[in-house]
């Protein structure tokens, strides 16, 4: 089985908040592979279900942000899975909007979700797509708990749909043929 989570916040308040892009992209995976996301348990929400045949798990921590790798490890435990077949979908500040990179491992970046995951799994060794979200002009907790402008949104549907794509190959392939196709993407559509 292949997990694939997405990070952000729960509740309504952080919905379409900057920090939760990684709920976005799992919302459209579940879409597009009529997965249900409805069940809780690991600390999270998630759906089972099928991507080009293979099994996978889409889970949405409920942990908030700064604890994600709670809910991660509890899922790798009881699946017992290794670290590649794991897949986490999150924002990136250093990244514009629109843009896309994908990661075989790597350190956290001041991202303080990915440094929980790190933490949990005792490894910086899992596969990543980071969708850009652009960099903060000022206060950087205000620029990842705020909102997208109108033009940042039609910017995203593209980055997320393109993570959708990026994904699935990952599922398919592996994360050098995504990392191949997808780490020049960035969307048409322009600020």
């Amino acid at each position: 089985m292949f997990l694939i989570v997405g990070l952000g916040n729960p509740g309504n308040e952080y919905e379409n908040t900057r920090h939760n892009i990684g709920f976005k992209v799992i919302d459209n995976i579940a879409k597009e592979y009529n997965i249900e996301i409805n069940r809780q348990k690991f600390k999270g929400m998630y759906g089972e279900g099928f991507i080009n045949g293979k099994k996978v798990m889409l889970l949405k921590p409920t942990t908030y942000m700064n604890l994600s790798g709670e809910s991660v490890r509890e899922v790798v435990d009881f699946y017992n899975l290794n670290n590649d077949e794991i897949l986490v979908i999150y924002d990136d500040i250093s990244l514009e909007v629109g843009k896309l990179r994908i990661r075989e491992k790597g350190s956290a970046g001041g991202h303080n979700g990915i440094k929980s995951i790190i933490a949990h799994l005792n490894s910086e060794i899992f596969s990543r797509i980071k969708v850009g979200v652009g960099q903060p002009n000022g206060d950087l907790v205000k620029h990842v708990l705020g909102k997208f402008t109108k033009e940042e949104t039609a910017i995203l549907s593209e980055s997320i749909e393109a993570s959708t794509k990026a994904a699935a190959e990952i599922i398919k392939n592996d994360v050098k043929t995504a990392m191949n196709q997808f780490n020049g993407f960035k969307a048409s559509t322009t600020v």
